[in-house]
């Protein structure tokens, strides 16, 4: 989320898929539209600045995401690559633009609110793979280049996040293919070979750079937590003056793991770093406890971990496997 006005001054704070501020706002449109809106997505951001009336939504004349902006200082291009334009604004997937029906509802909510604009007037233009999205400007090159060796004129594509990136790279962005993404964060992507069902608040809809629909899984908490504790042992590791490639480490906790208990020995982690919108929790608190009776081995430790990094991910695969 972030909102500029008629002169591109920034009019708020750059908001993240970590701040998770929008729940009622994900709740109500995701009612108004009967369609999943992920608390992450830039109208669930928009719509909740409209609910706390803030000031500043009624002076905005710009919204875009991160790749989004990247590419409009490089370039002087107001666009967006479907696929991350899937993640601010419902898409209909035939026509490759963002759906009319549903910017129609929001600008309902607009008038109501007294706000002039409409929402598709504040959007970037979407585009799919293999459309000109501009050329490299003079300005945009200084910015990479300030040496200037830099020439503009560069044609560029339209702008992806990680995820349309990650589609790309993995060769996942045919029907019935998917990849994961595991990180701070995790999310799976399945292309779909028709829409699904009904309504699922665990599943996002979103397209690949060529506007085919795909079901994302996405999961604020991945592997943060599992890194702090790897960091412990690595500090544990360095007061015995013990030098140890931080890729060993990580291979030898890993593997540790194939050793454990079925169970995970009755241990329990929660890796939450920050709010999880698939266990409906606002913030983080990670939490590691066990019984007396547990089984508190460095292999159940480490299996219970991993697989506690990719526990909310399951609840929203779980749904598509059945």
């Amino acid at each position: 989320y972030i909102p500029f006005d008629k002169e591109n001054h920034l009019l708020a704070p750059f908001r993240t898929w970590r701040n998770t501020i929008t729940g009622q706002a994900a709740a109500e449109l995701t009612k108004l539209f009967q369609f999943n809106i992920p608390q992450r997505w830039s109208v669930a951001h928009l719509y909740q600045a409209l609910l706390n009336e803030e000031s500043h939504v009624p002076q905005i004349s710009y919204l875009t995401t991160l790749a989004g902006y990247v590419h409009w200082k490089l370039t002087g291009e107001k666009v967006l690559g479907i696929g991350e334009a899937s993640g601010m604004f419902p898409i209909n997937s035939q026509m490759n633009d963002y759906d009319a029906k549903l910017l129609g509802l929001f600008n309902e909510q607009l008038k109501a609110k007294n706000i002039t604009w409409q929402v598709q007037d504040i959007l970037p233009k979407v585009l799919v793979a293999g459309e000109a999205a501009g050329t490299l400007t003079e300005e945009g090159a200084k910015l990479l280049d300030p040496t200037g060796q830099l020439q503009a004129g560069i044609p560029l594509c339209p702008p992806e996040g990680d995820a349309g990136t990650g589609m790309v790279a993995t060769n996942s962005v045919a029907v019935r293919t998917g990849n994961v993404s595991a990180g701070t964060s995790v999310f799976a992507m399945i292309v779909l070979e028709k829409a699904l069902s009904k309504l699922y608040a665990e599943i996002d809809m979103v397209t690949t750079p060529t506007g085919k629909p795909v079901a994302m899984v996405h999961s604020n908490n991945c592997t943060s937590d599992l890194n702090a504790w790897v960091g412990l042992f690595r500090e544990f590791t360095d007061a015995l003056g013990v030098e140890l490639d931080q890729s060993r480490l990580f291979e030898m906790l890993y593997q540790q793991a194939l050793t454990a208990d079925a169970d995970g020995g009755g241990l329990l982690a929660y890796n939450y770093l920050s709010g999880e919108h698939i266990t409906h929790l606002e913030e983080g608190r990670p939490l590691f406890v066990r019984t007396p009776e547990s089984r508190f081995t460095l292999a159940n430790f480490m299996r219970v971990h991993l697989f506690s990094s990719l526990g909310a991910l399951k609840i929203g695969l779980n749904i598509l496997f059945e």
